[in-house]
């Protein structure tokens, strides 16, 4: 039996307002409180928030408006949802990163992903990938009218732009984007931002933009040197702003130049705040446009997402995948034109054949098997995703109006107005960091013991001066360089107070944290005596004490006495020492959650030994 009533699933459950939910949330937070330190509804559920880098706050529960703002639908303004309905069968362009310098192996690489899969190619040039000309060969093989080329360059900008044209214009059908960006070249390299601006509109002349664009503004240099998210769209939208002045200057009209713009942004294993920065920066470049009198059709950005450099880690490089797939994932969910997944061994060198193929495979079963291409903007309507589109959206446009405030995107760079913001950003990350607040699976958190590092062909490196890129990890792998540098791995005894049901928590919490600076442990349940001979086996006179308060109290004084009194120097207590009573001052160092992680680290490293720059791996 059909009908065309709707269904209301939740017809039969009663309405409950939002003071409901905050009470029966209070009850829970302070099941874990003592009854005079209670929380409030309101307090309870201001403690459940979170906070985001760039100012951004997440509730801990979003409701349907009472005067919703209307969702709109894809391909029409403000474009939030989408430049456009997204087709099922070609949902984005699969495009794989290409930057050996050896022409006959990126050719052979260029085919290969072409032959199993990838829609688009993507050729990186200059010092740091292969040679302007070289283009024609690395592209010998490859169906210009099936599949467009978009090269990228930052010290090469010019030549690659050329290269690339003069292979398009000749081939029918081709399509493609030269990849002129001249601010961000100059933002990395550290010349003269206006330097390249003036250039830029003749490189539009003769172009038809349904075909060849001219201009990538990739906003990853921004993001990859420590700039928040939001920071990432406002200066994406400043840029293409820019660029668009600077063809006007030349008498080319906004809704001439338009067109010719692609965003390249990062996409982190943060989903939600992926999924929301797309769709922010596609409503701010509309109203961009908007203002700017552009045909409405025309208003959609084309946005190309990329696995972020930042978020990948040298150890443990498996874990990359897992970051991959996820903002892979959120890159499609919030309406990316075409995603591009680095190798899971890119930190390490030039990729290898197998990781190319599982960084395609990781967008063709998404895109395929796991079926979220088949609904556009599938987001949509959820209200913690509205709202945080919002935020996003706002917070960039703040940025962008700070921009212009100082004069435009090249006055912002040349002033030293984005480096301002870079190192406040930077702050606040190193911060998280430090604490683990922010978590690195396999470096800061579950690291990876013994592993042999993946030797893989070095890139070459650019010159220096401007926005250098930094990862997220480079903190904990220099201490494990540290580590590395010793003829043996530095070692810490744990020393293990009571019974397993007091001390197995901290053991697994405390050896985890050792093991984030390539320090081995080994647990002793014994006599001090005991526990001091298993130390001078390890050659290491750091101790570290593992119990619960109830355990520390029973035997932390005996333990350290005894282990003082057998030669240990440094002892460690897993918790904070106030737990010991009045042993509390008979420690050296505290290791708790909060803590920052990589100061402890680095303090017990020195005393193991260990040189102050690790030797490289």
């Amino acid at each position: 039996m059909s009908t065309d009533a709707p269904m209301t699933l939740a017809g039969d459950f009663p309405a409950r307002t939002h003071e409901e939910w905050r009470d029966l949330a209070a009850a829970v937070v302070n099941k874990t409180r003592a009854a005079d330190a209670a929380l409030s509804g309101e307090a309870a559920e201001d403690s459940l928030r979170t906070h985001l880098a760039g100012g951004l706050t997440v509730d801990p529960l979003y409701l349907r408006p009472a005067s919703p703002r209307p969702l709109g639908v894809p391909g029409a303004m403000p474009f939030t949802r989408g430049r456009a309905l997204r087709d099922p069968v070609r949902p984005w362009d699969v495009r794989q990163l290409h930057d050996d310098p050896a022409v006959a192996t990126t050719r052979a690489a260029i085919l290969d992903d072409l032959e199993h899969g990838v829609s688009s190619v993507w050729v990186h040039i200059g010092t740091d990938g292969l040679a302007a000309a070289d283009l024609p060969e690395a592209l010998a093989d490859v169906d210009l009218a099936l599949a467009p080329v978009v090269v990228s360059s930052v010290d090469a900008q010019p030549e690659a732009a050329a290269a690339l044209r003069a292979i398009l214009t000749a081939a029918p059908g081709a399509s493609g984007n030269l990849g002129l960006d001249p601010l961000g070249a100059a933002a990395r390299l550290g010349t003269d931002p206006a330097a390249g601006l003036e250039a830029l509109p003749a490189a539009l002349e003769g172009l038809d933009a349904a075909h060849i664009r001219a201009v990538t503004v990739d906003a990853r240099v921004y993001r990859d040197a420590g700039a928040t998210a939001v920071e990432e769209v406002g200066y994406a939208v400043a840029t293409g702003l820019a660029y668009l002045r600077a063809c006007e200057a030349a008498g080319i009209a906004a809704a001439s130049a338009f067109p010719h713009i692609e965003f390249r942004v990062s996409a982190s294993a943060d989903q939600f705040l992926t999924i929301a920065s797309l769709r922010a920066l596609r409503h701010l470049w509309a109203r961009v446009g908007e203002v700017l009198d552009v045909p409405e059709a025309e208003r959609g950005a084309r946005i190309h997402a990329v696995t972020a450099l930042r978020m990948f880690t040298r150890d443990d490089p498996w874990v990359n995948v897992l970051r991959s797939t996820i903002s892979t994932f959120a890159a499609s969910v919030g309406g990316a034109d075409a995603i591009t997944v680095l190798p899971y061994d890119t930190v390490a060198g030039l990729p290898e054949r197998f990781s190319r193929r599982l960084a395609r495979n990781t967008q063709i079963v998404l895109s395929d098997e796991s079926n979220i291409a088949r609904v556009s903007d599938p987001a949509g309507g959820s209200w913690y995703v509205e709202a945080l589109t919002d935020d996003v959206a706002e917070a960039a446009w703040t940025v962008l109006q700070e921009v212009e405030a100082a004069g435009g995107m090249a006055a912002a760079l040349a002033d030293g107005l984005v480096m301002q913001r870079l190192a406040a950003a930077i702050a606040e990350t190193e911060k998280g960091l430090a604490t683990r607040r922010l978590p690195l699976t396999g470096v800061s958190m579950f690291p990876l013991a013994g592993e042999t590092p993946l030797a893989r062909p070095a890139r070459a490196a650019l010159p220096g001066g401007g926005l250098e890129p930094r990862r997220d990890a480079t903190a904990y792998e220099a201490l494990r360089d540290r580590a590395a540098a010793l003829d043996t791995p530095p070692a810490v005894v744990i020393a293990a107070l009571g019974t397993r049901r007091d001390f197995g928590a901290r053991e697994t919490f405390v050896a985890n944290l050792l093991a984030a600076g390539g320090i081995v442990t080994q647990t002793v349940e014994g006599t001090p005596e005991e526990v001091a001979a298993a130390a001078s086996a390890r050659h290491t006179s750091v101790v570290a004490l593992a119990s619960s308060p109830k355990g520390y109290a029973a035997h932390a004084a005996d333990a350290i006495s005894g282990l003082r009194a057998a030669g240990i120097a440094t002892i460690v207590v897993a918790g904070r020492a106030r737990e010991l009573g009045e042993a509390a001052d008979q420690v050296d160092v505290e290791a708790f959650d909060g803590a920052d992680i990589l100061a402890l680290l680095d303090d017990l490293l020195t005393r193991l030994g260990a040189p102050a720059e690790g030797a490289d791996r």
